[in-house]
C-alpha cells in the first residue's frame, strides 16, 4: 500500500544552520538595529548610526571565512535532503564577498554625505534601507530555488528605489527614483512570468531540480521552457543594466545621492549577475544553445552602447563624471556577460563562471575608488563636471594618482596590472568557447573605453586646479579610498588569488 504524500508544510528540515546563513542574517537584523536605534537616539547622535552600520556590514564579512571549509546546506527537503534552498559554496561566497565589501565602501561614503547633502534625509530609514538592500544582495547567491531567489531579488531593489530617492526636494531624484520603480517592476513582471513558465513545465523551483528535469520536457512542455528561459533572461537583462535595458542607469545615477549610485553600480550590479550565473549555469545547462547565443549578443550590444555613451559625455556637462561612470557600468556589464555566455559551449562551466567573479571584483574595486575621488570632489565642487578634475594634481597629487591608477585599472592599461588581467581572463574565455567574433568586439570596445578613460586621467595633470589646495578629506572617505587603493594595488602586484578563482571549480 502507498504511504500518503507528505505534506508540504512538513517537507522542510526544521533544524537551522545559522552560522551558514550568518552573513545576510546579521546585516538584517544590524538593519532592524538601526531602525529601532533611530527613535530614541537624540538628533545629536544620529551619525552614529552610520558607524554602527558599517560596524555590522565588517561584522558580516568577517564571517565569510568561517564558511570557507566547504559547501554548506540548509533549508533542505526532508524527503530529499539534496534539494536545499540555501547553499554556502564557493560562489556564494566570492559574491557575498564582493556584494557586502561594495555595500561597505557605499556607507563608508554615506557616513559623509549624511551630514553634508544638500538635501538631508532621515538617517535611521536611509541606514535601515541600505542595510536591508545589502541583506538582499548577500542572500541572493546562496539561493538554490527560484522562490528565495525571486525574493532575494526583490529585496535587493525595493529599497533602492526608495534610496535613490533620498535627496528631499530635488525634482532630478524624484524623477530617477520613478524611472528606476517602472523598469524594475517591469522587470521583476517579465522575470515572474519566466519563472511561471518553468514552474509549469517541470514542477519544481529548485535550481538542482531543475537541471534534471528540463532535458526530459518534450513537446509542448519543451516549447515552455524555451519560452520560459528567454523571458527569464530578459528580467535578469533589466536587473543587470544589459543593453537594450539599460535606459534607466545614467538618470538614475545622476538623480541619487552619490554613494547610493556606488552601491548600484557594484552591489546592485553583481546580485543581479548572480542570479543570472544561477538561473542559467545551475538550473538550465541543457538550454546552453537558447541562452548561450542570447548572452552572446546581449554582451556584444552592451559594452558598445556603454562604450560610445561614457565616449559622448563632454567634459563640461553638470554631473559629466557620474555620467561618464553610469555609461562605464553598462560597458563593464558587457565584458561580464561574455564568460557566463561562453559557459553554454564548455562542459566545466567552474572555470567561466570564476573568469566573471575575478572580472567583478577587479571592477568593484577600481569602480568604487573612482567613485570615492567623485564623492570627495563633489563636496568641492558641486557640479561634479569632468572639467572639474582638471589640475588636480597640481593640489592633491596622492589623489589624482589614485584616481588616475583607478581609470587606468577600468581601461586595462599598465600600471593597473590587474585590469589588464581581468580583461585577459574575459578575452581568454571567448577565445576558448570558439567565440571569436565576440573577442574581436570586446577587443574594439577595449580600444574604445581607453580613449574616455584617458581623456579624464590626461585631465588630472593640466591646469589650472578646479579644487583648492584647502579641500581635505573626511576620514571615513580617507578610509574607503584607502582600502580601494590598498585593494587594487595588491592585487595589481599577486594576482594569484584571481589565478586561482579562474581555475576554480564553483559549481
Amino acid at each position: 500500500m502507498n504511504s500518503p504524500p507528505e505534506p508540504l508544510a512538513q517537507s522542510l528540515v526544521q533544524s537551522v544552520d545559522w552560522l551558514t546563513i550568518a552573513p545576510p542574517t546579521l546585516v538584517a537584523f544590524v538593519a532592524l538595529g538601526v531602525l529601532l536605534a533611530d527613535l530614541f537616539l537624540p538628533a545629536r547622535d544620529k551619525a552614529l548610526l552610520g558607524w554602527f552600520s558599517v560596524g555590522g556590514l565588517g561584522t558580516a564579512l568577517l564571517t565569510l571565512p568561517f564558511l570557507a571549509d566547504g559547501e554548506r546546506r540548509t533549508f533542505c527537503l526532508s524527503r530529499e535532503p539534496d534539494l536545499c534552498a540555501y547553499v554556502a559554496d564557493p560562489f556564494a561566497l566570492v559574491t557575498q564577498l564582493l556584494v557586502l565589501g561594495g555595500a561597505l565602501v557605499a556607507a563608508l561614503l554615506s557616513v559623509t554625505r549624511r551630514g553634508q547633502d544638500r538635501h538631508p534625509a532621515p538617517q535611521g530609514e536611509y541606514w535601515f534601507l541600505l542595510l536591508s538592500s545589502a541583506a538582499g544582495a548577500a542572500l541572493l547567491p546562496a539561493a538554490r530555488d527560484l522562490a528565495t531567489l525571486v525574493v532575494a531579488l526583490e529585496v535587493v531593489s525595493l529599497p533602492a528605489f526608495a534610496l535613490v530617492g533620498m535627496r528631499h526636494g530635488d525634482r532630478r531624484s524624484a524623477e530617477a527614483a520613478l524611472t528606476f520603480f517602472l523598469s524594475s517592476v517591469t522587470a521583476t513582471a517579465v522575470t515572474l512570468m519566466g519563472v511561471s513558465f518553468l514552474y509549469a513545465a517541470t514542477g519544481t523551483l529548485f535550481l538542482d531540480d531543475l537541471a534534471r528535469r528540463v532535458p526530459t520536457a518534450d513537446g509542448q512542455l519543451g516549447t515552455l521552457v524555451h519560452v520560459g528561459v528567454v523571458i527569464t533572461l530578459v528580467g535578469f537583462a533589466f536587473k543587470t543594466a544589459v543593453a537594450p535595458f539599460h535606459f534607466w542607469v545614467p538618470d538614475t545615477y545622476v538623480g541619487a545621492p552619490l554613494p547610493v549610485a556606488a552601491y548600484l553600480s557594484v552591489t546592485g550590479k553583481a546580485a543581479g549577475l548572480a542570479g543570472l550565473i544561477l538561473v542559467t549555469v545551475v538550473a538550465l545547462p541543457s538550454q546552453g544553445d537558447v541562452w548561450g547565443p542570447a548572452l552572446a549578443a546581449l554582451a556584444a550590444l552592451t559594452m558598445t552602447v556603454g562604450n560610445t555613451g561614457a565616449l559622448r559625455q563632454s567634459v563640461a556637462r553638470p554631473s559629466g563624471a557620474v555620467r561618464l561612470l553610469a555609461w562605464s557600468s553598462v560597458g563593464q556589464a558587457g565584458y561580464l556577460l561574455v564568460p557566463i555566455a561562453a559557459a553554454a559551449y564548455t562542459e566545466e562551466p567552474g572555470p567561466a563562471v570564476g573568469a566573471t567573479l575575478a572580472y567583478a571584483l577587479i571592477y568593484a574595486t577600481a569602480n568604487l575608488g573612482a567613485f570615492t575621488v567623485a564623492a570627495w570632489v563633489g563636496r568641492a565642487r558641486a557640479d561634479n563636471r569632468l572639467v572639474d578634475y582638471r589640475g588636480l594634481y597640481a593640489t592633491h597629487p596622492l589623489t589624482a594618482l589614485l584616481l588616475a591608477f583607478f581609470l587606468l585599472c577600468l581601461a586595462g592599461l599598465p600600471p593597473g596590472i590587474v585590469g589588464v588581467f581581468g580583461k585577459v581572463v574575459v578575452f581568454a574565455a571567448a577565445v576558448d568557447a570558439g567565440s571569436g567574433w565576440l573577442a574581436g568586439i570586446m577587443a574594439a570596445n577595449v580600444v574604445i573605453a581607453m580613449y574616455y578613460y584617458l581623456r579624464w586621467a590626461a585631465l588630472l595633470f593640466r591646469g589650472p586646479a578646479q579644487v583648492a589646495r584647502e579641500h581635505r578629506w573626511s576620514p571615513p572617505l580617507a578610509l574607503a579610498l584607502a582600502v580601494t587603493a590598498l585593494l587594487a594595488l595588491a592585487l595589481s602586484l599577486a594576482p594569484q588569488p584571481l589565478l586561482r578563482l579562474t581555475d576554480a571549480g564553483l559549481f
